[in-house]
Parts: C-alpha cells; sequence; structure tokens
C-alpha cells in the first residue's frame, strides 16, 4: 500500500477513535444524568409563602431546600424549659381553602398534620389540652395545596399494579399531576414570645409517594411530612438537615399502627390508618376510606 494512503487511513482511524470516545463519554454523560433528570421531572415544586399568621418573620433563616423549602427559627434557650404543649387546630388560609373544594377533605389533611405533630410532641412534651395552661402553644396554617390529579393518580396506580405482575421491581408513579403543600407553624411561650417557627414547602416526589385517588391524597401524605419536621425542631431544639435515623419510641410506634397514643388528647385528631392504610396506599384507595375519625379530646 502506498505510503500516502497508509497515512490517510491511519489520520481517519484516529478521528473514528476520537469520535467514538466522544460519543462514548457524551452517552455516559446521558446515562449518568438521566436518574437526576427522571427525579427533577418527578416531583412538583411548590413555593414558600408567607400567610401573615406568625408572630414574626424577621428571625427565620434564608430559604434553604430544592426539593423541600424551609425558613426557620428556633429558640433552643427558650425551649429548654417547657414541659406542656398545648396544639391549635390546623387552619387554611383563604388562598388554600380554595384549592379544595371539599370541607371533608380538608378536615382530613388537617387532622394528619395535628395527629403527628401530637404524638411526635409527645416524646418530649406533656400535651395538654387546648385551653388548659400550658408552656407552650403550637400553631399551624396551610397556606397553599396543590390538588393531585385524581385521574393521573388512578392510571399510575393501574401501570404499577399491573407492571407487579410482569416485572421483577415495581414502576415508580408517573410523574403527572403531583400534588403538593405548602405550611407555616410557630411555637409561642406562655407570654406570647415565638420560641420557633417554620415556614415549609413540598411537592409529591414520584419515585417515594404514592398515588391515591384524591385531590388531597399528596397533602395527606406531606401534612405528615410537615409535622414530623417541625416537631422534631421543637424536641431537639435545633434544625438539622440530615436523615431522621433515631429509633421510634415504643409509643410512636403503637400510634403508627392505629393504637392508643400515649396522651389521650392526640385523639381528638383522631388515629393512625395502620397496617389497614398501608394497604389501602397501595391500591391508591382514597384517604377517606382508611382514616379513622378524630375523637373528642377528654380525660
Amino acid at each position: 500500500m502506498p505510503t500516502g494512503v497508509r497515512a490517510v487511513k491511519q489520520q481517519c482511524s484516529l478521528f473514528a477513535r476520537a469520535s467514538g470516545d466522544r460519543a462514548s463519554r457524551s452517552r455516559g454523560v446521558a446515562f449518568a444524568t438521566l436518574p437526576f433528570a427522571i427525579i427533577m421531572s418527578g416531583c412538583t415544586s411548590v413555593p414558600l409563602k408567607e400567610g401573615g399568621t406568625l408572630t414574626s418573620y424577621a428571625q427565620l433563616s434564608p430559604v434553604k431546600g430544592k426539593f423541600t423549602k424551609s425558613r426557620t427559627f428556633v429558640d433552643a434557650y427558650g425551649l429548654a424549659g417547657v414541659k406542656t404543649v398545648a396544639i391549635v387546630p390546623t387552619i387554611f388560609s383563604f388562598a388554600a381553602s380554595s384549592r379544595v373544594t371539599s370541607e371533608k377533605d380538608r378536615v382530613l389533611v388537617s387532622n394528619a398534620l395535628d395527629r403527628a405533630i401530637c404524638v411526635a410532641l409527645s416524646d418530649k412534651y406533656r400535651i395538654a389540652a387546648l385551653g388548659q395552661p400550658a408552656d407552650m402553644t403550637v400553631r399551624t396554617v396551610i397556606t397553599d395545596l396543590v390538588p393531585t390529579d385524581k385521574t393521573m393518580a388512578g392510571v399510575s396506580t393501574a401501570v404499577t399494579l399491573g407492571s407487579n405482575f410482569v416485572l421483577p421491581v415495581s414502576v415508580p408513579r408517573l410523574p403527572f399531576g403531583l400534588g403538593g403543600l405548602a405550611v407555616e407553624a410557630e411555637a409561642v411561650d406562655s407570654t406570647g414570645i415565638q420560641r420557633a417557627a417554620a415556614v415549609w414547602s413540598k411537592g409529591a416526589n414520584s419515585i417515594t409517594g404514592n398515588a391515591r385517588v384524591s385531590e388531597i391524597g399528596d397533602a395527606y401524605e406531606l401534612a405528615a411530612d410537615f409535622s414530623n419536621y417541625f416537631s422534631r425542631i421543637l424536641v431537639t431544639g435545633k434544625v438539622s438537615d440530615g436523615l431522621n435515623l433515631s429509633i421510634p419510641s415504643g409509643h410512636r410506634i403503637r400510634s403508627a399502627l392505629g393504637g392508643k397514643p400515649k396522651y389521650v388528647e392526640c385523639d381528638a385528631y383522631g388515629r393512625s390508618r395502620g397496617l389497614q392504610g398501608m394497604v389501602a396506599d397501595k391500591f391508591g384507595a382514597p384517604p377517606e376510606w382508611t382514616d379513622r375519625p378524630a375523637k373528642a379530646a377528654s380525660r
């Protein structure tokens, strides 16, 4: 083979290998970013909203988080002497209530939030009946609620259940029609001084969230997420951005399974759906099918 032709072929070969390397790297980058892209497309973004119900917003931190957004304040010294806590039933702002047509649905979400925070605070504090003397009072307002698309939730459930018969792993929820929740809350002492506060929002996640055929399906689940977040601040006296790896107390496990709460005052918000609720969630059942109605608090 002539020297010139051999040189041209060598150059073409080098160019092809280089192009192949670049293509491989491009594919590698594409595959590496694919999970992130899926996660990004599978989450609802809910903006933080100030509802104007907190005693003060001046001490709140800058916004933290991307999928779960929050601004927080906590006075650890002010919480140190707290022994008893009263919980004011959660209410909806006008804007949030206009997003949910059913009063029954609004009660389901607010009870889920109050129930979770009551049980969680029982780890450290004595829960006082509303109207009785207490060292600290917790007030919560739902400032926004993004309704879940019931039709898409039903389709997603059908796809997930169908895939279980033909695939070894479960298919994630379809990333369409996801709901979200925005909440603000504060804890004030007996003199009305703010000791902790949070403005918080979170959208449903198609990877970890359950699809429920209800317009409050996602908000119902996210209400407990907020309660766990805020109660952890009140119990520990600090804001922790990491996962809570602590072992739940015995009374919290009992309550999660639908058992009797540590303090009877928590019964004012009903009891957890327990195993029945977990099974219902797998089939996309609306929360009201298994939610256990609230009882009047009594001693």
